[in-house]
């Protein structure tokens, strides 16, 4: 044998020698996470037994084993609320289903104890099929499925309050439905860390689908969400959490698709990356609030999908104090969506209005119909109480509170047209009739008509706006743009339709760079 294949005989059998101590040092790895059946436990698979002391009993026994793997198999396993613990992973074999009971006495109010006080605890229990608290190193994966069965746990939820057995103190009699806090989430994990959950399909919850509060190093990934048996059916809530990843998602809510909240002065959500989901929802695909106490910082949106959406395909919203800040949204498709960007900062609560600054929108494109879009939902959105046209996107901030540094790049939108004056008029003149709406909740139908089909921009300083196309389905009699209290506004390659005229108004608008076609479409105002 020669010396060259000699060396290369060596080469391949260190090769060799290093893949198979890989491998046994893999398999160890694998080994070392020891499994616990949940029938072995005495888990029944007939989707009638309530099993949650079996599952639970699994879940201690990997817990008091420093960690392992709690295996649900092949079946229909019904349960009450269970606690996920430190070091312990949920699999969900392949046409495993983890099947919510719908008895309300099976679901327990966890008290979840070191917590910071909540300013907003009216929606904010702590019920769930599946509750995770100060639990480190967990995980739900696999193949499987957790169904909630929420429209007839809600509607037992219902029958008790008026039976007089289970009586609700909060029941909404004009909406005809139990409070929120009455209704169990799908998941409710809080202050935990290092938390990931993949490959599963979940939903179907009497309310929110995926909750997280507190948490850090959350990881969402490749998930299949359908949670629209009832109201509050929201998909993904994330409240003042730190390091989230939510990729890989299709969601289909009949509330908010993925929503982070702030609930607690002091803390916020930072550092969140959502990316390649598709969401299809019953009021918006992606929001900051409402309740936004705390603050949001350094969050990427990306790579979104959005259909048959009844809201806004983003909305970010502070109406209680907390600051938004460091934003970059981009690459975002949406079809048959009411609204495209919706920006507010108001003063629902609190001492004094939070800030929002620093907010880059880029390579959108939505198109909004004139119908709703969210017909196909047993359960939709509430409609507006007044007559309107097709509402336009909204940046808007509050008197002596702008919005900050807002950047908007690559923007189409295609609006319906098919505005009348006979529906609803506000004459330029008299843009003060649009009302500041300080203390409302926000949503971009909050201000009643408004007298812009592209843009409505107010109390704002720092907007840059480039190349920006809005096209008309039918003729629209408003103008594309209305600014109204604008400082430092730069507008370039704007694409407007050709046949209107003078499309841009600005009212009390300080420091305008615009190109010379923009400005043969001004028209200054001044508003009574």
């Amino acid at each position: 044998m020669s010396k060259i294949k000699l060396k290369l005989f060596f080469i391949a059998l260190l090769v060799s020698h290093f893949l198979i101590g890989f491998k046994c040092h893999a398999q160890k790895v694998t080994q070392s996470q020891k499994e616990f059946l949940i029938t072995d436990y005495g888990s029944k698979a007939d989707g009638k037994t309530v099993n949650t002391t079996a599952i639970q009993k699994a879940i201690d026994a990997a817990f008091k084993n420093k960690g392992g793997v709690v295996v649900f198999p092949k079946g229909i396993f019904l349960s009450g609320s269970i606690i996920l613990k430190s070091n312990v992973t949920l699999y969900f074999e392949e046409e495993s289903v983890l099947l919510g009971s719908t008895n309300p006495k099976d679901y327990f109010n966890m008290a979840f104890e070191g917590r910071p006080v909540s300013l907003k605890n009216d929606d904010n229990s702590q019920m769930a099929l599946i509750l995770g608290h100060k639990a480190n190193n967990i995980s739900l994966k696999g193949k499987g499925k957790i169904d909630g069965q929420g429209l007839k746990l809600a509607l037992n939820i219902d029958s008790l309050h008026h039976a007089g057995i289970a009586v609700d103190p909060k029941y909404s009699i004009r909406r005809n439905r139990p409070n929120e806090t009455m209704r169990p989430k799908l998941l409710r994990f809080s202050q935990c860390d290092n938390v990931l959950i993949e490959g599963l399909k979940a939903g179907e919850a009497s309310c929110w689908g995926l909750s997280f509060e507190l948490c850090s190093n959350l990881t969402l990934d490749n998930l299949t969400i359908v949670n629209r048996s009832y109201w509050n059916n929201d998909g993904i809530d994330i409240t003042d959490c730190r390091n989230v990843k939510v990729t890989n998602c299709d969601i289909n809510a009949a509330d908010d698709g993925i929503c982070l909240k702030s609930y607690y002065p002091g803390y916020y959500n930072d550092s969140v990356y959502i990316a390649n989901c598709t969401i299809k929802s019953s009021a918006s695909a992606i929001k900051f609030g409402t309740a936004s106490f705390g603050g949001f910082k350094n969050v990427t949106i990306k790579d979104i999908k959005v259909l048959d959406t009844f809201r806004s395909a983003i909305a970010l919203e502070s109406v209680d104090g907390a600051f938004i800040e460091n934003i970059d949204v981009s690459n975002i498709q949406a079809v048959n969506t009411g609204n495209a960007i919706f920006i507010r900062l108001g003063q629902r609560s609190g001492d004094k209005p939070g800030s929002i600054k620093n907010v880059s929108i880029k390579n959108i494109k939505v198109q909004v119909p004139f119908g709703r879009p969210d017909s196909n939902y047993d359960l939709r959105g509430p409609e507006v109480d007044f007559f309107h046209n097709p509402f336009p996107s909204s940046i808007v901030g509050l008197e002596g509170y702008a919005v900050e540094n807002v950047t908007l790049e690559n923007i189409e939108i295609n609006y319906p047209g098919r505005a009348s004056k006979g529906m609803a008029y506000i004459p330029l003149n008299r843009l003060n009739q649009v009302p500041e709406a300080v203390k409302d909740y926000p949503e971009f139908s909050m201000f009643g008509e408004l007298p812009a089909y592209g843009f409505y921009v107010r109390h704002v300083n720092g907007l840059s706006m480039k190349n920006i196309k809005l096209t008309l389905e039918d003729a629209d009699f408003r103008p594309a743009f209305v600014f109204d209290d604008v400082q430092n506004l730069k507008m370039e390659a704007v694409d407007l339709p050709k046949e209107k005229q003078k499309q841009l108004v600005f009212n009390n608008v300080v420091t305008a760079v615009l190109e010379d076609q923009l400005l043969e479409q001004k028209l200054e105002i001044k508003s009574k």
